[in-house]
């Protein structure tokens, strides 16, 4: 089973409402659960939104929007003069992470220069560290994500200027 597949199972299990899944084979044994009250943030000080029934995936880190801090400052450009941005959206659950190892210096900077393909971010999800590489090229105009803060599926990353 690949990351395509796993990733496919999660955004259906999460879309089903079952409230835990075991997958056994050979050589891997997977367990998905979802269940609100048992989610529980890392050493985060996030103000959380949940749904009544957030998707969690093992031992994964809880969902959460960005702080309220980046939501203030998102609402302070008009809607006028973000409309032609792009919003690049988390396709999984997981940790997210602005560069590749903490040695290392981050993958993109508000400012940078992208092109289709580039990798934008690494989000973990089960112990796997999986590259978002960017659709759309353009130039990095916010990151609306604190590095090492648990994102949900579908979640606003970043916004990109295409022109």
């Amino acid at each position: 089973m690949d990351i395509k597949e796993i990733q496919n199972l999660i955004k259906f299990v999460a879309k089903s409402g079952a409230h835990e899944v075991k997958l056994e084979m050979e050589d891997f044994k997977i367990t998905i659960k979802t269940a609100a009250d048992q989610i529980v943030p890392e050493q985060q000080t996030i103000v959380q939104h949940l749904p009544a029934t957030a998707p969690a995936v093992a031992a994964a880190p809880a969902p959460a929007p960005a702080s309220s801090t980046n939501e203030a400052k998102a609402d302070a450009p008009a809607d006028a003069a973000t409309d032609h941005l792009i919003t690049i959206k988390s396709p999984i659950i997981g940790t997210f992470y602005r560069k590749p190892s903490p040695d290392k210096p981050n993958f993109v900077e508000v400012g940078s220069a992208i092109a289709q393909g580039d990798v934008l971010c690494v989000i973990e999800a089960m112990k796997l560290f999986n590259e978002i590489e960017s659709e759309h090229s353009g130039k990095i105009v916010k990151i609306l994500v604190d590095d090492a803060s648990p994102v949900e599926f579908d979640q606003p990353l970043f916004l990109i200027d295409p022109s």
